[in-house]
């Protein structure tokens, strides 16, 4: 599935079961706290800190899931294009990255 078709989901969720989409600092904020409950689960399952039982519970998916929506929410609602973005970003990536990370030993 496309960025712009997932854009156009979440703009279509919010006209039919949102009264609108929060602010862009709300939304910042938010995001911020999805991202925190992403770092916690992978602190935990896949670092050094010890899992609680209740973090068991947590699926990594769905918090990823969550930090999407509300970017997909931020691009929207400040008419960011993003696939367009990711797009070029991706090229941008491919060109400036070709060998750099085939020529650091620290990956080898």
């Amino acid at each position: 599935m496309e960025l712009s078709s997932l854009q156009k989901q979440v703009d279509q969720w919010i006209q039919d079961h949102g009264v609108r989409y929060f602010n862009e600092l709300t939304n910042m904020a938010q995001l911020t706290e999805e991202v925190g409950e992403v770092a916690r689960i992978i602190a935990r399952r896949y670092g050094e800190q010890s899992e609680k039982p209740s973090d068991k519970e947590k699926d990594l998916g769905e918090e990823l899931a969550d930090v999407l929506f509300v970017v997909l929410c931020l691009a929207n609602q400040t008419g960011v294009d993003l696939q367009r973005s990711f797009d070029k970003k991706m090229a941008i990536k491919t060109q400036r990255d070709h060998n750099r990370h085939h020529q650091n030993d620290k990956l080898k």
